[in-house]
């Protein structure tokens, strides 16, 4: 079995997947993630926001390792706590260490495709999972010529519904 790790922009899926018309089954897309990639980690960046506690039990519940960013707010009272460089810096540390076989990158923003380009050069690159659908996915992504698999195209698989709700406690 390899040793393959997500690294999964947070805010990104969730706007994605939720622009789309459905939610995701935390629960059933870190087992899909295992039984699909052999993803032992999956790394889970997103702001820190304490009135979300529950979610953030749910999601490590679920088996993904959470990595916090500060959140700051704008004028209008909005949190903003942008995991880019966060993420990236831990794909990159954990490319070099050689820490794993293989990264999965969940996004569609192309703020990546520097990363995306660098895991190709180094052959660790597996896949690109995109939320939502095709013309929401950045051009800089599809320009890499990396894998990309929509998350849209497999929600029967990960989506929450009623009947394969699971409590996540």
């Amino acid at each position: 079995m390899n040793n393959n790790f997500a690294y999964i922009d947070g805010n990104n899926l969730y706007r994605g997947v939720n622009n789309s018309g459905w939610n995701i089954d935390f629960i059933r897309f870190r087992k899909w993630l295992l039984d699909k990639y052999q993803v032992s980690r999956a790394y889970y960046f997103i702001g820190l926001i304490p009135k979300e506690k529950d979610l953030y039990t749910a999601l490590q519940e679920a088996g993904f390792t959470l990595i916090f960013k500060e959140v700051v707010y704008n004028s209008q009272g909005q949190a903003k706590g942008n995991c880019d460089a966060d993420l990236v810096l831990q794909a990159v540390s954990d490319a070099y260490e050689n820490l794993c076989d293989q990264d999965i990158i969940v996004t569609s923003d192309g703020d990546y495709a520097g990363l995306v380009k660098f895991l190709q050069a180094k052959d660790k690159l597996r896949i690109i999972l995109s939320p939502g659908i095709q013309e929401k996915c950045s051009i800089l992504l599809k320009r890499t010529n990396a894998p990309i698999t929509y998350l849209n195209d497999i929600k029967d698989k990960i989506s929450l519904n009623w009947i394969n709700r699971k409590s996540p406690h």
